[in-house]
């Protein structure tokens, strides 16, 4: 049996909640769980009340956004309540029809989750998104939630592929608020935020929950947000759980700067580069007039606040994106702009891992079988040799051997993560491009996965490109550092000058 540890924090003043505010939702000994038994929700009890922030913390699978999904009615793929009960508004959202779980989702119940890019619709400016479930779908009250969401509103006319991963989870966070819910649900909402935004949600999540009378729920690994506007928090504790294999057998100072790794020459560079996303008849410049270099084995940071072109420069290095104007080069040698005109050792040799990993995962496959493609592409081994490889990768990354069968839906937001970290290494690639990959993993996990990248570059001289607003990991982990605004790169040097140690 799991533990579960509550805690409650007293707030004062005119606006603060109380607990006598009748619960809006609750859960009262709640089990989740797969067919073969495996235990994705252990049991949970906990209560919502309106006007207050409940934050959900826990090491990643511990259960979080299992929860917030059962207060919504939607289970991950093939899970059943075992034991306990859920209510949510008088109702319990396992048992509605499919016309009563819909109501229920688009009038009282909002929910945000971990990769809110996956569910805007690419065809749909943000106006659009966010006008069209509104109780009020005016003009002004559109641009109006999109400044409180923090976002300028010359964002209206843009589609999601056009915005960062940040500007994306807020267009999602007001497309929920236009709605009117009385219960906001939120998975890592400070995810791939830097710091003085993060502050800035903290401050928006604590101002909702008091002047609209909001049930906040949120699952975060953010102690800094939990801290800042949480009234109650609960923690849950998964039994089995392991840390990535690398902790063991890595050697890591904690306050030490990470020192540059047999760095010969450079191995991947960006000369030039100018990207323009396209809005209908208009051009927007994303990149202009980028140099980049990342050494053989150096660790680089990029880093920058939201929407300054940090996804975008790592999508022009992995082929994704083709730059308007520039060159790319390998080893001095030109480098196709597009992934298909690379040769598939230049694909092998290069690979990205995204930020929003349920996008870049096939919903209908098992985890094993995302993870043995690029053994079946890259490598050697025979049909034999590759269930074994594949427990290894997964072991790598902290994740035990039979979720090879589980399906993407089945895992938490830093389950994912970490199958598609496993599923870049698998690869045995040269250049590993990172964006925010410990965003949704707690600080035990996210310092063993990058003790792991540290140890490949240790052992294989493997470059990393590492997009983060973590500063303590930036600073723990990389060599050489890049400050980008804008779309440029306003300031590069040692990690250490650039970013003093926290």
């Amino acid at each position: 049996m799991s533990d579960l540890t509550h805690h409650d924090r007293a707030r004062t003043g005119p606006d603060t909640p109380t607990d006598a505010a009748q619960p809006v939702a609750s859960v009262t000994g709640l089990e989740i769980s797969l067919p073969d038994g495996t235990v994705l929700l252990p049991a949970t009890s906990a209560l919502v009340r309106p006007g207050q922030v409940t934050a959900l913390t826990g090491a990643s699978g511990s259960g979080k956004t299992t929860l917030l999904r059962a207060l919504i009615g939607h289970l991950p793929d093939r899970a059943t309540i075992t034991t306990g009960t859920v209510d949510v508004l008088g109702t319990q959202p396992h048992t509605l029809t499919p016309d009563a779980l819909r109501h229920l989702r688009r009038t009282r119940v909002a929910y945000v989750g971990q990769d809110p890019g996956s569910a805007l619709n690419p065809r749909m400016t943000v106006h659009r998104l966010v006008a069209e479930l509104a109780t009020d779908p005016s003009a002004d009250s559109v641009r109006s939630l999109l400044t409180e969401c923090r976002l300028p509103t010359n964002l209206l006319g843009r589609r999601p592929t056009a915005l960062s991963g940040g500007q994306q989870r807020r267009v999602a966070l007001a497309r929920a608020l236009a709605r009117t819910p009385q219960i906001l649900l939120l998975d890592e909402p400070t995810a791939g935020l830097d710091t003085a935004l993060r502050d800035e949600i903290a401050h928006l999540l604590r101002h909702l929950a008091t002047s609209r009378n909001l049930a906040v729920v949120l699952a975060t690994h953010d102690t800094a947000l939990v801290e800042a506007c949480a009234d109650h928090t609960v923690r849950l504790i998964a039994p089995g759980t392991q840390p990535p294999a690398s902790v063991s057998c890595m050697a890591v100072e904690p306050s030490a700067a990470a020192v540059p790794i047999r760095t010969a020459g450079p191995a991947l560079s960006a000369q030039g580069v100018e990207v323009y996303f396209r809005n209908g008849g208009t051009r927007r410049l994303a990149l202009t007039g980028l140099d980049f270099t990342a050494p053989v084995g150096s660790a680089t940071a990029v880093i920058g606040p939201s929407g300054s072109g940090k996804t975008t420069l790592l999508r022009v290095l992995a082929g994704l994106h083709p730059p308007t104007s520039g060159q790319l080069t390998l080893d001095g040698q030109t480098l196709a702009a597009t992934a298909r005109r690379r040769t598939r050792e230049q694909q092998r040799r290069i690979q990205l891992v995204p930020q929003n990993p349920l996008a870049a995962l096939n919903p209908r496959r098992t985890v094993g079988h995302q993870v043995a493609r690029p053994l079946r592409l890259h490598t050697s081994l025979t049909a034999k040799e590759i269930p074994e490889q594949i427990t290894q990768l997964l072991q790598q990354v902290g994740l035990p051997a039979d979720f090879a069968n589980r399906y993407p839906g089945e895992l938490s937001g830093g389950q994912r993560q970490r199958v598609s970290i496993a599923r870049a290494l698998a690869a045995g690639p040269d250049i590993l491009l990172c964006d925010e990959v410990t965003s949704a993993l707690d600080t035990t996990t996210a310092t063993a996965v990058m003790d792991l990248l540290t140890r490949l570059r240790e052992e294989h001289g493997t470059t990393l490109v590492v997009v983060s607003h973590e500063h303590h990991l930036i600073t723990r982990y990389t060599d050489t550092a890049h400050l980008m605004d804008t779309g440029r790169i306003t300031a590069s040097g040692p990690t250490a000058e650039l970013l003093p140690t926290p």
